[in-house]
């Protein structure tokens, strides 16, 4: 009986390890090929507030766009919502997107308290299909996604950041 366990407990010990090993290889891989598929904007379709799709079609040509995944129930969503309205005059020349999984009519009480559904230039979307995480390798709330003019990743941000820091970010480019 203790051979075997002298057999059995460094062959469990070597299963292990490549187990894990191969788990973490996994991981660095699907890392690196949505790294791959976010340096330009992906397809993606969602639903604006209205009802309507609206896809990486509808996105204007030649403009920074800014995805801002939220939840209005979110504390740093609702601040990180604030400073953009107060700052919405120097964001005309950018196109928001704020997509949350939320439903319609959550996402459109969110947009009518911040006075954002008026400007051309920001969208409300639902995600119903919950694939804006996955897709844009999106793990934190809020989570800006910065795009520059011809449609190239400039830089995720986690978490609340200040209007002027987006601001450099999209005029760096």
């Amino acid at each position: 009986m203790k051979k075997l366990l002298r057999i059995l407990i460094p062959l469990l010990f070597i299963g292990a390890f490549f187990y894990f090993g191969y788990q973490i290889y996994s991981k660095i891989q699907h890392k690196k090929e949505v790294a791959k598929h976010i340096k330009t904007i992906p397809k993606f379709e969602y639903q604006n507030i209205k009802g309507d799709n609206f896809t990486n079609k509808n996105l204007e040509e030649d403009t920074p766009t800014l995805f801002i995944y939220y939840n209005s129930e979110c504390d740093y969503c609702n601040e990180e919502t604030k400073m953009i309205k107060q700052n919405i005059g120097k964001l005309t020349e950018f196109q928001l997107c704020f997509i949350s999984f939320e439903k319609p009519e959550q996402i459109k009480t969110f947009a009518n308290k911040y006075q954002l559904n008026t400007y051309d230039n920001v969208h409300f979307l639902c995600d119903s299909k919950v694939t804006f995480a996955t897709t844009f390798d999106v793990k934190s709330l809020p989570c800006l996604v910065l795009y520059d003019k011809n449609k190239k990743l400039i830089e995720k941000i986690k978490g609340q950041v200040k209007v002027e820091t987006i601001l450099k970010k999209l005029n760096a480019e």
